[in-house]
């Protein structure tokens, strides 16, 4: 006979099984729309756009979508960022470890509104289902049966882009999001890295660019109104 701490405790374990289930979404915007469509078709993406526009959500979605099924043909998904040390990561304390969490804050966010519970994201990553990994550490690096969310990719030297596409192994799709117009580059060669980069990736078959604007906007209405006046005035922040 088990204790009924020992019973309360199993199904504790088992509502934790249960209740893990990834929220419907549907496209809002007709940029949604066509990256759904793409990313369904079998093509790597590139999502290019302002903010708010839900890139990184959606881009999440679809692969956890995927990755979650039964027959999924994905083991994981592999969330990809720039915390190169000489940039700002180099002034945040803490181990390289604890740096690099600081960029796996909206991550958290996202999967705390997709499955519904503020514990996804660790969920996640404790089941190997998610992995973070920073572009210091991607090169030598094989990635397979995976797909690759390379995310705020404006912040990436045209190397460190070099060195995440040229990982990719057997059985992966990727996915590049980032709004161009954020980068935090001053020099001109890195902005002009960045735009060699996205010639390429226009030229490759196997990819479908989207290009956000402001209509796609849906975090809030005051962030869209912020970024249309903002436009309108041509102010750069």
């Amino acid at each position: 006979m088990s204790s009924r701490k020992e019973r309360r405790q199993h199904n504790q374990k088992n509502d934790k099984v249960v209740n893990f289930n990834l929220k419907k979404i549907e496209p809002l915007t007709e940029n949604q729309k066509r990256t759904f469509e793409a990313y369904h078709d079998g093509k790597n993406l590139m999502l290019h756009g302002i903010a708010g526009t839900g890139k990184s959500f959606i881009s999440m979605y679809l692969a956890l979508d995927e990755i979650l099924k039964n027959d999924s043909r994905y083991k994981k998904l592999i969330i990809v960022r720039s915390v190169v040390p000489t940039r700002d990561m180099g002034f945040l304390p803490g181990s390289s470890k604890d740096k690099s969490k600081v960029y796996e804050a909206p991550y958290y966010s996202i999967c705390s509104e997709l499955f519904e519970r503020g514990d996804a994201y660790d969920y996640l990553k404790n089941k190997n289902t998610i992995e973070f990994i920073t572009t210091s550490f991607i090169r030598g690096v094989t990635l397979n049966n995976c797909i690759i969310l390379v995310d705020e990719m404006a912040n990436c030297t045209l190397h460190e882009l070099d060195s995440v596409i040229t990982r990719i192994g057997k059985n992966c799709k990727i996915i590049f999001c980032g709004d161009f117009r954020q980068s935090d580059f001053v020099r001109q060669y890195e902005k002009n890295g960045l735009h060699d980069f996205i010639k390429i990736i226009r030229n490759m078959k196997h990819f479908k660019f989207v290009d956000f604007v402001e209509e796609d906007i849906v975090r809030s209405f005051i962030v869209k109104d912020y970024i249309i006046q903002k436009d309108k005035l041509g102010i750069l922040a």
